[in-house]
């Protein structure tokens, strides 16, 4: 019996590796904001889940200087996904509030590079196709995200990291987020994309402590819009407008609270 046991070993590894996710966000607390519950449960679920900022984060403050901010910014981002479970956070450290202005080939190629060495099953990327998106991060990063990941599979992209030894390699199944707000009408399930809910009561508690740990970037989001606080109405702003969203979105699809995408894949 113990010999049919060593047949089963690599087909066990195999299994494990397929289980990985990479989440591709323009700074450090989008995709917490979009799709942090869901990460967290599939850390539960025995995912293995890696994260890739592009931004540096040095605009997210009041009163630093970008220096200061993109390492309170970049400490706290951090901490937060090791509360989310993520495993790895690979930090491009190109110009936050000027992603437009990098070359998105030299972006892109930098994304085959981590497809290829993770070979992910799941992508989670910033929807690039919302309506009315202030950060034009979320978009540039969306859209080089979205061509990385149909590209990655091809042959003919990034011959340079073939030789190198990384295959092409497509991820199966993708997951578009929203930082900060619900999809509105027209928004979710177009094309291909499915709308796709997911309910989060297991893993909000989670969400929101992350959430609340990224103290540098609330504290300049808070005086945007309700002026400056302290640290206590601080934490209690990021819970109340996490909790109102979580509910908002939950509510349109028959949960408690949820988060929602546009789904490609099985």
């Amino acid at each position: 019996m113990l010999r049919w046991c060593w047949f089963l070993i690599p087909l066990l590894a195999a299994a494990q590796q397929e289980r990985r996710v990479l989440v591709v966000t323009a700074s450090t607390g989008d995709y917490i904001f979009g799709a942090g519950a869901t990460v967290a449960r599939l850390v539960k679920d025995g995912w293995r889940v890696d994260l890739v900022v592009m931004g540096n984060d040095e605009k997210w403050s009041t009163g630093a200087t970008p220096a200061q901010t993109r390492l309170a910014n970049m400490q706290e981002g951090r901490a937060a996904a090791k509360l989310l479970g993520i495993r790895d956070v690979v930090v491009m450290d190109h110009k936050s509030g000027e992603l437009g202005y990098v070359s998105s080939t030299e972006m892109r190629s930098q994304l085959f590079g981590l497809i290829r060495h993770v070979r992910p099953r799941i992508l989670f990327i910033p929807d690039p196709y919302v309506s009315f998106q202030a950060d034009r991060d979320l978009r540039y990063v969306g859209l080089m995200a979205e061509e990385a990941w149909g590209y990655s599979g091809a042959g003919t992209f990034a011959n340079e990291l073939a030789r190198m030894g990384f295959k092409p390699y497509g991820a199966p199944e993708i997951f578009y987020y929203v930082p900060g707000r619900p999809y509105r009408p027209g928004e979710g399930g177009v094309g291909r994309a499915k709308f796709a809910a997911r309910d989060i009561a297991e893993t909000l508690e989670v969400k929101i402590h992350a959430a609340q740990i990224l103290a540098t970037r609330n504290r300049a989001w808070a005086m945007q819009r309700v002026g400056l606080l302290d640290d206590v109405r601080l934490q209690s702003f990021v819970r109340s407008y996490i909790e109102e969203l979580a509910h908002t979105i939950g509510s349109k699809h028959g949960f408690a609270n949820g988060e929602e995408f546009n789904h490609v894949g099985p």
